[in-house]
């Protein structure tokens, strides 16, 4: 295979995950709308070096050139528990300072929405469960739980 194979094997799949960048993630609480984001942060690592439950890593490629060494949580595999600190150490502004309030916090973080998949859910079997009521950084604000523990996800989730 030639030089000029591999550099377009090479571009491909970077150049197609900045055009359809993966949802799977979230950036911190406070972050702003996705190309503000992406314009005024500068990789400078501050929010995961601050962040106390270590749930903040940083892009490679896998997500485009324009999301290297960005910020971005995964909530399945460590979520954040909005602490909020992260905002009041990005120097940029990408990460807007946010008080550690439930009035602001609710005001003003849009992460994402949680959705049970009753599928999977032990609850939902018949098992009860309660590791994401558990879990939730505002339990019983923005999330509750039922019968058996069966959780039901409020509009107030962030």
């Amino acid at each position: 295979m030639g030089a000029g194979a591999v550099a377009t094997l090479a571009s491909g799949p970077v150049r197609s995950a900045v055009n359809r960048p993966s949802m799977r993630y979230l950036r911190p609480p406070g972050a702003l709308e996705e190309n503000e984001f992406l314009s005024r942060c500068i990789n400078c690592g501050q929010c995961g070096e601050i962040c106390p439950n270590r749930c903040i890593k940083y892009f490679g490629l896998e997500n485009g050139l324009s999301s290297v060494d960005t910020p971005y949580i995964i909530p399945r595999e460590k979520a954040c528990i909005l602490c909020m600190k992260c905002g009041d150490v990005c120097p940029t502004g990408a990460i807007q300072p946010v008080k550690r309030a439930m009035k602001p916090i609710l005001e003003n973080v849009q992460m994402g929405h949680a959705v049970v998949d009753e599928s999977l859910c032990l609850s939902f079997q018949g098992k009860t469960c309660g590791v994401c009521y558990r879990a939730c950084p505002l339990p019983d604000v923005a999330i509750s739980v039922g019968m058996l523990e069966q959780p039901h996800v409020s509009e107030k989730c962030v």
